[in-house]
């Protein structure tokens, strides 16, 4: 990291942005005390921080700017922002602590903490729809029988059917599966151990046929199949680059993230609202989340009610 960095006292900080090493980046972060989860999620996440820098320069304005490059992307979510903006800040204090820089980038002026996103609880992104899901059951039909169209049809399985945040996925090994009584361990969002799903039919399918395909017997479920990452646990980054090349090709536009708000969506209509049943499957710790989309799906049912309301009254 030292090599890496060059130190410059006052108001600018240098960075030689030819020589940024991200591995030496993910290490830094192996002694924070946090848990071993939320330490692989900063190792995760860090890269496009420093993608940012190497674009962009590093200056005592850079998380400010890298905040405003977050608020404009659309395909993150809040939650998904505030993830890659914490893990910035936490970068910038090791680098601080450790006398790389001269200043803590994470603090203003004043010197109080940068602030994350905020979301009203009651602000949901649009999931995908049913008539989005028909268009890449159809797309699936016209694809090669080859492994990769195997690879890829698992991959939006474990969307479709099973809910599964990405991280979720890009955390699975083969030897979470028990495809004898159709059940998977997953390593959930703030878990600290690996809970038992029942798998879909159609997901028991699609990954057995996946498995026969590449012959895999253990480790990571998923490998990057890029030239210099090949065989390495495909990361949350990579799983949203390859959902996001067949959404952008049938002109959808969502997200990864958005497969989890159909899948709930889905299972809220078809239990009637009954809210504890579906938080089993969708993991939810609380009802608060899942009465926001229970409280969506009675707004969008009782529109036409509305509408008439004001059908004699036009201006």
């Amino acid at each position: 990291m030292a090599n890496d960095l060059q130190v410059i006292e006052g108001e600018a900080v240098g960075l030689v942005r030819t020589n940024l090493d991200p591995e030496q980046a993910k290490r830094a972060f192996d002694l924070l005390p946090v848990s071993e989860i939320t330490r692989e999620d900063y190792k995760n996440r860090i890269g496009d921080f420093l993608e940012f820098i190497q674009i962009n320069g590093l200056n005592r304005n850079t998380l400010l700017d890298y905040r405003k490059h977050l608020e404009s992307r659309t395909d993150y979510s809040i939650s998904t922002k505030n993830k890659y903006f914490t893990t910035a800040k936490r970068y910038a204090g090791i680098l601080y602590n450790a006398k790389l820089l001269p200043l803590d980038l994470g603090k203003d002026i004043s010197g109080k903490d940068l602030k994350g996103f905020k979301q009203s609880k009651k602000h949901k992104k649009d999931g995908v729809q049913d008539d989005e899901i028909a268009k890449i059951a159809e797309y699936f039909k016209s694809l090669p029988d080859e492994p990769k169209t195997k690879r890829l049809k698992t991959i939006f399985s474990l969307l479709v059917y099973q809910g599964l945040r990405q991280v979720e996925i890009a955390r699975l090994d083969v030897t979470d599966l028990d495809l004898r009584t159709n059940k998977a361990f997953v390593l959930g969002k703030g878990r600290d151990d690996k809970e038992p799903i029942a798998l879909h039919p159609y997901t028991v399918e699609a990954i057995k046929d996946y498995l026969e395909a590449y012959k895999k017997r253990s480790g990571a479920l998923f490998t990057s199949e890029s030239h210099n990452r090949t065989g390495e646990r495909l990361t949350t980054r990579s799983i949203r680059k390859i959902v996001k090349v067949v959404l952008d090709s049938l002109d959808i536009h969502n997200s990864t993230h958005g497969f989890r708000h159909y899948f709930t969506t889905n299972l809220i209509k078809n239990y009637k609202g009954d809210l504890l049943t579906v938080a089993h499957y969708t993991r939810h710790r609380n009802l608060e989340m899942l009465q926001v989309y229970n409280d969506q799906l009675n707004a969008e049912q009782d529109l036409p009610r509305y509408i008439e309301a004001f059908e004699r009254v036009k201006l």
